[in-house]
């Protein structure tokens, strides 16, 4: 691949689009065609991950059967810029119920990974009626995390991400995050490290009006037994941001819900794991 071929998966005009609220502008990805599945992007390298990039690697196994609505996160992709004094994840809520409300989606399915996640256990929390099903993972329930058992905090993939935030227009911190991130290093290419800094680049007020921002802790976990709707969790075992001991607290504060550790399986497994990732979706889904 090309960096061209590369910032087209970041930034996809065939599917690229956006609404402006009066908070902000939101990107999201629209393609295929069929019952609405809306995605929430994963957390990364600002501005530089994008729900395209995210959930490229599934979309042509989903769009056969699904309308995929992939939500870039605030400060990400073609979201924003925004400055915030609150939960993050409540403005993240926000810029997905006003696409869902723009193209007129009263109850979907949602999909989240990551930071993406959380705003979908947001979202389903203050607006059930809205949430036909969840799937999340690599994630925490709240904001601001949840108290880990076993694994040191902050962990590894924090501490590379608070460097590369020292020093945005770094390359080589970049290629350091990224082969932490994912579990597999050969996915992180000198193309998509180019891509992403472009991205950067572009956009840094993106990331300059996240640096400026206050995102307030807020916790979930005692609220998630109050989920009613189906839930499954998808999590990397070789998970180095958020552990997958995190998925297991989850699941057991949610009685109901599958959990399924992903071998081989980083902080992104929709990029890393497309195949066990789609059929996660097809089982949690109903069609």
């Amino acid at each position: 691949m090309t960096v061209e071929t590369v910032r087209d998966l970041l930034v996809d005009p065939r599917y690229q689009r956006s609404i402006t609220t009066p908070e902000m502008e939101v990107g999201y990805v629209d393609r295929g065609s069929g019952p609405i599945l809306m995605m929430v992007q994963a957390w990364g390298p600002r501005p530089g991950s994008t729900a395209s990039l995210v959930y490229s690697k599934v979309f042509e196994m989903l769009e056969s059967r699904f309308r995929c609505i992939a939500v870039d996160l605030p400060n990400y992709g073609l979201t924003g810029p925004v400055e915030y004094h609150e939960p993050v994840h409540d403005v993240a809520v926000r810029g997905v119920l006003a696409v869902m409300d723009h193209l007129r989606i009263d109850k979907a399915p949602i999909v989240g990974s990551s930071m993406g996640a959380t705003t979908a256990i947001d979202l389903a929390l203050a607006n059930p009626e809205r949430v036909e099903s969840l799937l999340i993972g690599a994630c925490h329930a709240s904001t601001g995390g949840d108290p880990y058992l076993i694994t040191p905090f902050p962990s590894e993939v924090f501490r590379l991400f608070g460097e590369l935030d020292e020093a945005p227009d770094d390359e080589d911190r970049l290629r350091r995050f990224l082969r932490a991130l994912w579990y597999d290093e050969s996915l992180v290419t000198d193309d998509l490290v180019a891509a992403m800094q472009a991205m950067r680049t572009d956009h840094a007020d993106h990331g300059e009006a996240d640096r400026q921002s206050v995102s307030v802790p807020h916790s979930n976990m005692a609220a998630l037994a109050e989920l009613a709707m189906p839930v499954t969790v998808v999590h990397g075992r070789s998970d180095r941001m958020v552990p997958f001991e995190q998925a297991l607290a989850i699941g057991s504060y949610i009685p109901h819900a599958d959990v399924r550790l992903l071998g081989q399986c980083g902080h992104w497994p929709s990029y890393e794991r497309p195949d066990a990732f789609v059929d996660a979706v097809l089982s949690s889904v109903q069609v």
